[in-house]
């Protein structure tokens, strides 16, 4: 089995994932004049995906987590009235030190002519295992080659976070954002207070204020001015990692484009991270036949 990349497209939205890691690698969609361009960071083949960043902790799923493996295609939909590709993922027992047997699966989706819908599932067979999927893309609604993005807005509907060490782990508090450069409860642009949070947004928030639909909640709201472009995210997930992309120093990328330091922003919906030292988080743990399920639509327009 190869790693490949496969498209999937209606009116207004094209995009191309990889077996790979289930990877996201392209996203086109249109601003408000019609213009289109690629959204998402990436690369120009697959190999560079193939880079593994050394891990201390279990974060990320460990040295080689799911983002670094072949997946099978289960199947593929790609000229239906709604396009779709379905991809597994057998994790043996003891993969990155994980307990038990875990097939998993992802599927994206096409479900209009404006939204992605992306369905992660997951079921262990023999032993309980924390399980914790996140969908890592790195958004810049101007165009992956548009320097950073800290003059997009955002808002966020969560009125907690928890807080972090000096290694990035959540301590176990949960703590309000108001008053805090971490409050965006009301749209506000990214820039504009990131220089109070040492190192840039890198949190998990705590999705407790977003109205609902269709058994989703609204995650986060993210708005590009020049373009007009806008990303609605909604998700099942108690939490998100917001991610500017701190750490993304010089990355050669799709065309020749140089990715540097807030080139892109990730919206991570998950579970808590470090959920299972934490009694008072919500539980990670999958028991042995139990599906765990996480659904994630990311909705785009223009304003």
């Amino acid at each position: 089995m190869a790693a490949e990349i496969y498209e999937l497209r209606n009116d207004s939205i094209t995009v191309k994932v990889s077996n790979f890691g289930a990877t996201i690698t392209s996203l086109l969609v249109p601003d408000a004049d019609g213009n289109i361009a690629d959204v998402v960071l990436g690369f120009d083949t697959v190999e560079p995906y193939q880079c593994h960043v050394e891990q201390i902790f279990c974060i990320c799923g460990g040295k080689t987590g799911f983002d670094k493996v072949l997946w099978e295609v289960a199947e593929s939909n790609k000229n239906d009235k709604f396009p779709s590709i379905t991809l597994k993922y057998h994790s043996k027992d003891g993969e990155e030190g994980y307990p038990g047997d875990l097939s998993v699966t992802a599927k994206y989706s096409l479900p209009s002519s404006t939204s992605l819908k992306l369905e992660m599932e997951a079921v262990p067979a023999n032993k309980a295992t924390p399980v914790s999927l996140a969908q890592h893309t790195y958004w810049n609604l101007s165009g992956h080659n548009s320097g950073n993005i800290l003059d997009h807005s955002i808002q966020i509907w969560a009125s907690h976070i928890t807080p972090v060490d000096n290694n990035q782990i959540p301590t176990g508090e949960i703590k309000p954002v108001s008053g805090t450069p971490f409050d965006f409860t009301t749209e506000n642009k990214i820039g504009s207070r990131i220089c109070e949070v040492i190192g840039g947004y890198d949190h998990n928030y705590v999705l407790d204020c977003g109205e609902e639909k269709s058994g989703l909640k609204h995650a986060a709201k993210v708005k590009e001015p020049l373009s007009s472009r806008v990303l609605n995210l909604w998700t099942d997930a108690p939490g998100m990692q917001f991610y500017t992309g701190n750490f993304v120093d010089g990355v050669v990328g799709k065309g020749g484009a140089v990715y540097g330091k807030h080139a892109g922003l990730c919206l991570e919906t998950q579970g808590f991270p470090n959920a299972i030292n934490q009694p008072n988080f919500p539980s990670v743990v999958v028991q042995p036949g139990e599906k765990y399920k996480h659904t994630m639509v990311f909705e785009f327009s223009a304003e």
